[in-house]
């Protein structure tokens, strides 16, 4: 079983910048996708940034050019740099792995417990 351990979110003035951490644990698991989804109150969960194991990126247009994704696959890890925060930023941010564990050989799809990110204006 993998699991999720994510940091690094809090309150932040419009304008300024956070970075979230996801590490991945377990035993005996490749990972293929790592990922960043957000949501507020009343909206479903959207889809923010992914990286695939070959390096390839993908943005939510409302992001695109203030986050950066990047991924650390010696640590397992996940990053989403956030720059240029806006107020609409404000949400609970999951961090999201998938990929297939060994033994058993079957595949996972992994959420973090969420870290709340603020953006006052």
């Amino acid at each position: 079983q993998v699991q999720l351990v994510e940091s690094g979110g809090g309150l932040v003035q419009a304008g300024g910048s956070l970075r979230l951490s996801c590490v991945a644990s377990g035993s005996s698991f490749n990972i293929a996708k790592m990922g960043w989804y957000r949501q507020t109150p009343g909206k479903q969960r959207e889809v923010v940034a992914m990286i695939s194991s070959g390096g390839s990126i993908n943005y939510a247009e409302s992001v695109e050019g203030r986050f950066t994704i990047s991924r650390d696959n010696a640590k397992n890890t996940v990053y989403l740099q956030m720059d240029s925060l806006k107020p609409e930023d404000t949400a609970v941010y999951y961090c999201n792995v998938g990929g297939f564990g060994l033994t058993p050989f079957r595949s996972f799809n992994a959420w973090g417990q969420g870290t709340q990110v603020t953006v006052s204006s």
